[in-house]
């Protein structure tokens, strides 16, 4: 009697099986390609790279959502306005950490995007992971290292305001230890006698030395004394110097 009772049960739980296979089976496989394409994307291109466990979440976070977000539309049938306020709400969601640089923001726009491929339930399945190669392998490239160390970018403060072009490419590449690409003054302060530059500098082999302890005439090389300061004494021009070797030169990475 139990022998028969479980050959009547096992043909109803095929039938339920079969129906969520063929119901959401499509769904999981798109996920399995999702899922496979954030951890490459948040652990072997971005975490080994840049070395900030603190972001995978947010991307992870990012992706599933748009995941789930898309598989939803195009399971249910909704209109094109509902469509529109669903990304709208999304669209509330900003970047504001200052911390945050532009390969980040990248990195936040591939998870978008992989979020959006994958959960669009394309038929054609090989498609989707060509798509999803195509992303990765661009992401891969563009955000090599040996791209990367070819070229930095940082903001520099220097003491003093210099107005030869060459005086101060030559004292950026003697603080910074490397050669200036190209630099751009964004910001100019005569009242405390300092200047903000956005330097792209090809580092160079070496160690970068110390400013020297002694003053230097700033009027040489076309660099102009901060106010206040004592006369400046004949010699090249260095800025950032000043008595007792104390130096407040500020440098800021940027991506």
């Amino acid at each position: 009697m139990l022998a028969l009772r479980m050959r009547e049960t096992r043909p109803w739980e095929s039938r339920v099986l079969t129906d969520l296979l063929n119901r959401y089976g499509g769904v999981g496989t798109y996920l399995g390609f999702d899922l496979v394409a954030i951890f490459v994307m948040t652990y072997v291109l971005y975490f080994r790279r840049h070395w900030r466990a603190d972001l995978l979440l947010s991307y992870v976070a990012l992706n599933i959502g748009i995941f789930v977000t898309m598989s939803l539309l195009t399971q249910v049938r909704v209109d094109i306005a509902t469509g529109f306020g669903l990304f709208a709400i999304l669209s509330i969601i900003r970047l504001r950490s200052s911390a945050v640089t532009q390969q980040e923001v990248a990195y936040y726009f591939l998870a978008l995007v992989l979020g959006l491929v994958n959960g669009m339930g394309v038929p054609d399945r090989g498609l989707v992971v060509a798509m999803n190669v195509v992303l990765l392998l661009t992401m891969f490239a563009v955000d090599s290292r040996a791209l990367r160390i070819r070229a930095q970018r940082m903001d520099v403060r220097l003491d003093g305001v210099y107005t030869n072009e060459a005086a101060l490419v030559a004292e950026l590449e003697r603080k910074l230890g490397g050669r200036v690409a190209y630099q751009e003054i964004t910001e100019i302060d005569l009242i405390h006698g300092h200047m903000l530059i956005d330097v792209r500098l090809r580092p160079a082999q070496g160690v970068i030395e110390p400013p020297r302890l002694k003053l230097h005439d700033h009027s040489a090389n076309g660099a102009t004394a901060a106010p206040g300061s004592e006369p400046a004494v004949h010699g090249e021009t260095a800025a950032g110097s000043s008595f007792g070797g104390r130096h407040d030169n500020e440098v800021r990475h940027g991506g």
